[in-house]
C-alpha cells in the first residue's frame, strides 16, 4: 500500500479538475450555499445545488461527486440525501459527508450516523468534536462550532475510519487525513480560516471537486485540503479582517497554480 503521494501527483489533480470541469452536486448548508458554490467554481468545477427529492436522483446521475452537508438539517433534506446517496452508490459516484454540528443535538448526530450506515461514504470531513461525537469521543460542540474534543485528532480520525470504512479528514490547525493504515497531515492554512463562517463547508466542497477526478479518496482529500490551506495563506496578508479575507480567499483559490501546489504544500505522512 502506497502511504506517500508524490508532490506532482497532488498538484496534477488541480490540472485535471480544470480540464474536465466536473459537476459537483451539493445537498448542503443554506447558510453558506453561495460560498460553497463559488469556491467550487473557483477551483474549476461546476456546482449544482439541488435539494428537491423529486429531482435529486436524476441530478446526481449527471455529477462526478456528491456533497452532503447537514449544517441546516431538516427531515425533508435527509430524505433527499438518502435518495441522492443511494443513486450515487448505484452509479459509483463518490460521496463526501460533512456532519456539521454533530454532537450538538441528537437529531444531527443520529442522522449523520444514519447516512453513514445507509450510504457508502467515500470521505467524512469535519472538525474533531463533530467526528468525535460520531465515534463516542466526548467533546464540546456549541451550535455548529467546535469548542473542544477529548482525544487527539489522529486517534479520532483513525477510529472513525475503522468504524465507517472510509477516508476521514479532521480539519483544524493542522488537518489529519486517515484511510485505514494511511495517515497524512497537512500543515498549510492560516488562523483567519477559523474566523469566517463556512470555511469548513468550503473545504468539503473542494474535497468533492477533487473526488470527482481522483479515484483514491485519501489522495483527493489531501490535495483539496492543501489547496484550501495554501489559498488561506495567500489571502491572509491582503485581508483587513474576516470580511475581506473571504473575498481574497475566493480569488486565491481561483488563481491557484500547479506550481504553487508543488512548491508550497506542507504534507507529512505517517
Amino acid at each position: 500500500m502506497n502511504t506517500n503521494v508524490p508532490t506532482q501527483d497532488l498538484a496534477g489533480l488541480l490540472t485535471r479538475i480544470r480540464e474536465r470541469k466536473p459537476l459537483v452536486h451539493h445537498i448542503t448548508n443554506m447558510v453558506v450555499m453561495n460560498d460553497t458554490a463559488n469556491i467550487t467554481l473557483a477551483i474549476g468545477a461546476l456546482p449544482v445545488m439541488a435539494h428537491a427529492p423529486e429531482e435529486v436522483e436524476e441530478m446526481v446521475g449527471l455529477a462526478g461527486a456528491l456533497v452532503l452537508n447537514i449544517g441546516t438539517l431538516t427531515v425533508e433534506q435527509i430524505e433527499s440525501m438518502l435518495l441522492a446517496g443511494k443513486r450515487a452508490n448505484e452509479r459509483g459516484i463518490p460521496i463526501v459527508l460533512d456532519p456539521v454540528g454533530a454532537g450538538a443535538t441528537r437529531f444531527r448526530t443520529q442522522n449523520a450516523l444514519r447516512l453513514l450506515s445507509e450510504l457508502r461514504i467515500a470521505v467524512l470531513r469535519g472538525n474533531a468534536a463533530e467526528i468525535g461525537a460520531l465515534v463516542g469521543v466526548e467533546g464540546e460542540t456549541r451550535g455548529v462550532e467546535s469548542i473542544s474534543a477529548g482525544a487527539a485528532p489522529a486517534v479520532i480520525a483513525r477510529t472513525a475510519s475503522n468504524n465507517f470504512g472510509c477516508t476521514v479528514a479532521i480539519t483544524g490547525v493542522h488537518d489529519v487525513i486517515v484511510d485505514g493504515e494511511r495517515t497524512a497531515e497537512v500543515a498549510n492554512g492560516h488562523p483567519l480560516l477559523g474566523s469566517i463562517t463556512g470555511s469548513g463547508c468550503m473545504a468539503t466542497s473542494l474535497v468533492g471537486a477533487f473526488l470527482a477526478v481522483e479515484s483514491d479518496p485519501w489522495q483527493a482529500t489531501i490535495a483539496a485540503l492543501v489547496a484550501m490551506g495554501i489559498a488561506g495563506e495567500v489571502a491572509a496578508p491582503m485581508a483587513g479582517g474576516p470580511g475581506t479575507f473571504r473575498s481574497h480567499l475566493l480569488d486565491a483559490v481561483a488563481a491557484l497554480s500547479y506550481e504553487q501546489l508543488c512548491e508550497q504544500q506542507r504534507v507529512s505522512f505517517v
